[in-house]
Formats: structure tokens, C-alpha cells, sequence
């Protein structure tokens, strides 16, 4: 069983170890939540050159791992994912290796971003494909619009602190329906 955890990757320097079109993804992924990305490989995709990350041209190397909290391999090579893996285990920094749950401290779910809203879906590596099935779903039902719904219980929520109010213990189901009721006149928009 897995523990579900959002991380604040902001400016933290997070390591991906392979540049094609797997290491591609989950750098723009990493881009996404302003990590400070490495990518370290002897080939690069050609999508990497209008990317701000420091890009390595060379194999991995024992010890590359130091300094990152975050690690991501995206080689296809089970014998460097293992020495990575390894590596990063024995310095306390979360692994991924793509497509390689044996070799993961930590899962990837499939994301639906809208605005400050994120919908995950995971499998914890059982069924990448189920998960991205879900997210394809959970992308449709859950349209740009909800980004509205988010930023308007925001700031309720702020309004209440500044109040001196405490929102610990409110029923915020009535302000949950009210800020989905105004989008759907808004946009016209069937309620979920």
C-alpha cells in the first residue's frame, strides 16, 4: 500500500537520468512544479533545447545522484536503473524509474491539472494504463472551468481568516455547492 503525498518541488533540484521521449515527459512535468531540473544523458531529444534545465551530455556516472531530492530514470536499462536506484536509496532521495516499479521508492499517478485543482489517478504501478484511462475520463468530466470553482472557495476561505474566523470544523458544503452552481450558470456547464 502506498502513502498518496502532494510534494512542493518548487526550486528543488530533481535529477532525470535519460532524454528521450519518456525523460521528455516527465521533465515538463517536473517544469510544471518550477523544479529545478538536471537532465543527464549521452543522447538528448531534440524537445529538451527550448527547456530551462542544465543539461549533462554523458553517461551516468557512480554518485551523480548526490544533491538531488529527486530522482526520475527514464534509461530502459534495468542494470543503470538498478545502480541508480541503489544509489538513491542509499542517500535518502526518491527514485522513479519509469515503467520500472521494482526500481521506485515512489509511483507517478496519471494528472488532471486545473488551475490549484489536481485529480490524480494510481495504480501504484500495477496498470499505468488503467491510470491513464482514468485521467483521460477524470479530464473530460473535470473541465477548465473548475479552475474557477477552486480560486472562488479560495477565497472564501480567505475571507474568513480575515475575519478572525477559524474555517477548522465548517461545513463548507453549502459554499462547495454555491461555487459549482455559479459556474454552471457561467458556463453552462452540467454539475458533477
Amino acid at each position: 500500500m502506498q502513502f498518496p503525498i502532494n510534494l512542493n518541488l518548487n526550486g528543488r533540484p530533481c535529477l532525470i537520468v535519460g532524454a528521450g521521449r519518456i525523460g521528455l515527459r516527465k521533465t515538463e512535468q517536473l517544469l510544471a512544479c518550477h523544479a529545478d531540473v538536471t537532465v543527464l544523458a549521452p543522447q538528448v531529444h531534440e524537445g529538451f533545447a527550448q527547456l530551462p534545465v542544465r543539461v549533462l551530455r554523458r553517461p551516468y556516472e557512480s554518485g551523480d545522484v548526490a544533491g538531488f531530492r529527486l530522482v526520475i530514470t527514464a534509461t530502459a536499462d534495468p542494470v543503470l536503473d538498478q545502480q541508480i536506484y541503489d544509489e538513491a536509496e542509499a542517500h535518502g532521495i526518491w527514485v522513479n524509474s519509469a515503467d520500472d516499479p521494482d526500481r521506485c521508492s515512489f509511483t507517478l499517478p496519471a494528472v488532471v491539472r486545473r488551475g490549484s485543482l489536481m485529480l490524480t489517478a494510481s495504480t501504484g504501478g500495477a496498470s499505468p494504463a488503467l491510470s491513464s484511462w482514468l485521467r483521460q475520463r477524470l479530464g473530460r468530466e473535470f473541465d477548465e472551468s473548475w479552475a474557477e470553482v477552486v480560486s472562488d472557495l479560495a477565497l472564501e476561505r480567505a475571507r474568513i481568516h480575515a475575519a478572525g474566523q477559524s474555517t477548522e470544523g465548517l461545513d463548507w458544503t453549502p459554499l462547495i455547492e454555491q461555487a459549482i452552481a455559479r459556474r454552471v450558470t457561467a458556463h453552462g456547464v452540467d454539475a458533477q
